[in-house]
Order: C-alpha cells, then sequence, then structure tokens
C-alpha cells in the first residue's frame, strides 16, 4: 500500500479554494481545477518514495495489476481518478469509443501529430466514459432533450436562429432533428455568426426578464454560458441539452459520445484511463467540430444517474455499465471497521474526515483528500474512523 501524490491540473475555470479547502491548504494563487490520482502519463502521480505510479506499475505489473486486469486491459491501470472543481464552464464536449479512440489515435499517429501538440484530439488510444460523485452541490448539463421540448424553450424566441433551429428540430422529433440543430450550431458552413447567437441570448435573458420564461433554469444557464464565452454558440446549444443537479452523494455516468458540460461544483470523477477530450464550443482550446459530429450521439435520453447497490450496513458501490471502474463508498460507524469489495488494484481516498486504511499487514492514515493506491491480491481493504473513503477498483 502506498500514499499517493496527486497531480495538480491548473486550467483556466478551476475554483481557487474547493480543491485547496479539499486537502487543508490556503486558497491558491492560481485555478486550480482538478487533481489527478493514476497512471495516465498526462498527470503522473506519485508514490511518496517520488517514484511515478506509473514506473512503479511497470516494474512488476503482474504482481501490482493482477493476472487478470493484465490479461484485459495490458500493462497499464483502466482508470483513472481525479478531484474535480469548475468555477466555470468546462469546452462543450464527447469523449470516442474504443474504437473511434484507436483510429483517431492512429490517424493523428500517422500525421505526425505532436503528442502534446495543441490541436491534437487524440493523445491515446483508449475511450473514455467517465462516472462523477458530487461532493458539493454540482450543476452540469447532460445529453440531448427531447426534440419536443427543445422546440417548446426555442418557438417563443423571435430570432432567425431560433426559427431556424425550430424547424430542424421539427424536421423529426427524434433523434435526427436533435442532429440537425446541433450541426447547424456546430458545423463551419452554417454555424451561426456572434450577432445572430447575442441576438438569442438577449431573447432568452428579455423573457426570463418579463417573468415568462418556459424554463427560468435553462435561460439563467444560456445567461451564465454567454457571459463567460461572448458570442459562442455553447450558450445557445444549451437549450438542447438536459440540466443536471447533483447533491452530494449522488453520481452522473457519461458514457463514449454523451455531449456534456460540467458548469460548477465539486466531485471525484472517475473514468478510463484516458485523456481524449473532442471539445465543439465554450473554450479557448483546440476545437474539432468533425470529431464531435462525427463522434457525439444524439438520441434524446434523460441523464444517466446511477444509485447506490449496499454492500451490508455501511458500503455503497456504484456499478457503471463498463469494464473499466467501479466506485464504492464506506462510512465506518465508529469503532466498526468495515471491508471494502475488490481485489484488483485499488485507489482509496478520504472524502472527509480521517479514515484508517488496513490491507494486510499494512495500515495508514488519510487526511481528508488524501489518497492511496493499493496492489492487487485477494484480502480486501478494510476502512475504519471518522469519516469516508472512496474505492475505486476494476469490476
Amino acid at each position: 500500500m502506498h500514499r499517493l501524490v496527486g497531480a495538480r491540473q491548473h486550467y483556466a475555470w478551476g475554483s481557487r479554494s474547493a480543491i485547496p479547502q479539499l486537502v487543508g491548504e490556503p486558497p491558491s494563487d492560481e485555478p486550480l481545477a482538478e487533481l489527478w490520482f493514476g497512471a495516465h502519463p498526462a498527470g503522473p502521480t506519485r508514490l511518496a518514495s517520488g517514484e511515478s505510479l506509473q514506473e512503479h506499475l511497470a516494474a512488476a505489473p503482474e504482481e501490482r495489476l493482477g493476472s487478470d486486469v493484465l490479461a484485459v486491459f495490458g500493462p497499464r491501470l483502466p482508470y483513472l481518478v481525479k478531484v474535480i472543481a469548475p468555477a466555470s464552464p468546462l469546452s462543450l464536449q464527447v469523449h470516442p469509443s474504443r474504437e473511434q479512440a484507436r483510429e483517431g489515435f492512429a490517424r493523428e499517429e500517422a500525421r505526425g501529430v505532436a503528442p502534446d501538440a495543441p490541436h491534437r484530439s487524440y493523445p491515446d488510444d483508449n475511450h473514455k466514459p467517465e462516472m462523477l460523485y458530487a461532493l458539493e452541490p454540482f450543476e452540469a448539463l447532460a445529453g440531448f432533450r427531447a426534440a419536443r421540448r427543445a422546440v417548446e424553450l426555442l418557438r417563443d424566441l423571435d430570432t432567425v436562429l431560433a426559427r431556424e433551429l425550430v424547424a430542424d428540430l421539427r424536421s423529426d422529433l427524434g433523434g435526427a432533428g436533435v442532429r440537425a440543430a446541433f450541426t447547424r450550431l456546430l458545423d463551419p458552413a452554417t454555424r451561426p455568426g456572434a450577432d445572430a447567437i447575442a441576438e438569442t441570448v438577449e431573447a432568452c435573458a428579455a423573457r426570463l426578464a418579463a417573468g415568462r420564461s418556459p424554463s427560468v433554469r435553462s435561460d439563467r444557464i444560456v445567461a451564465q454560458l454567454a457571459e463567460a464565452f461572448p458570442g459562442d454558440v455553447g450558450a445557445v446549444a444549451s437549450l438542447l441539452m438536459n440540466p443536471v443537479s447533483l447533491r452530494p452523494g449522488e453520481v452522473l455516468f457519461v458514457p463514449a459520445g454523451g455531449v456534456h458540460c460540467y458548469l460548477s461544483g465539486l466531485a471525484v470523477e472517475v473514468m478510463a484511463s484516458s485523456d481524449n477530450v473532442l471539445r465543439a464550443a465554450l473554450t479557448r482550446k483546440h476545437v474539432d467540430t468533425e470529431a464531435v459530429l462525427d463522434t457525439v450521439d444524439c438520441v434524446a435520453a434523460p441523464p444517466v444517474r446511477i444509485g447506490p447497490e449496499h454492500v451490508g450496513d455501511h458500503v455503497e458501490v456504484f456499478y457503471a455499465p463498463v469494464d473499466d471502474f467501479e466506485l464504492a463508498v464506506a462510512t465506518p460507524p465508529p469503532g466498526e471497521p468495515v471491508a471494502l469489495p475488490g481485489r484488483g488494484p485499488r485507489i482509496v481516498f478520504a472524502l472527509d474526515g480521517r479514515v484508517r486504511v488496513a490491507h494486510g499487514d499494512d495500515a495508514l492514515e488519510l487526511e481528508r483528500g488524501g489518497a492511496a493506491f493499493v496492489e492487487a491480491s485477494g484480502a480486501p481493504v478494510v476502512v475504519d474512523g471518522e469519516g469516508r473513503a472512496a474505492q475505486v477498483t476494476v469490476p
């Protein structure tokens, strides 16, 4: 068992205080968006010895990952754990499937695109489904609304762009209509200009102020996105999407192809070990419209919320519909150790309080925000103390 030092990512949309407060530090001088625990080369987590987790696993993959994981995923940790703290909206984005990631990665490799090039869309060849466990109230957009509901939000906006989108949606009140509207907004051949976007944003603000909004929440999101990214098409695209509010302890799952945008909050994010992000809007980074439209799933569906299954009285397990990871959360009663399920390579994270983590003859204490890596074995991880612990492992 090894204590981990997370890799810090200072993206512009991050909070200066949320992650520092979680780990017991003063606010950061610059935005601190994410804290990574895993073995992805874009954010190498380190052991207390200074060795990276990636190097540690590579030295003895079968012993440390387990033969089952090695047979399915090769000599790499299948998942990546992040603490994510958006203070302003992230990019409107999708993630590829395994097949799409392999094809995209091979294509960019063949073109000689540098691994760290700012215009690279596929830095690795893996898919990136992800599950988000809210630590504080968390706001997001995820997936597309039903076309009929999107029409209700757009039809009273007296702008050319709104009328065009309504016509697209009504052409097929299913996935084809949603795709037509979303494509109109993104495709360089039809993408509206800043004036058309501003006109529609102003129309949303006017009906909100007049008390006649069909969705106060949605019009407020439009205003929030337009303020963060003036003239960006993502503000209008949000009217096609489902707003999501998570309370602490609730979970959102985003599958490959699921369009999404995180707005604010603090959460633990668990995903396949990948950094493949295909951006559509609401960003100053590289936008790959063609890849987004090839990848995005335009079938309208409610956001995928995963409820916990209880293992014993004090452990909740969130089973994602993928083979790369699962999440368990333990709340041990005072003086009563609790065993967590799993036998593969595990990352244990202290959500709050102080917890003692034991595995065989090894034990260590984790303060809130601390993490440890547990090598594969048949022995369970046992936690006790005054707090909660999350464990990520391979199913």
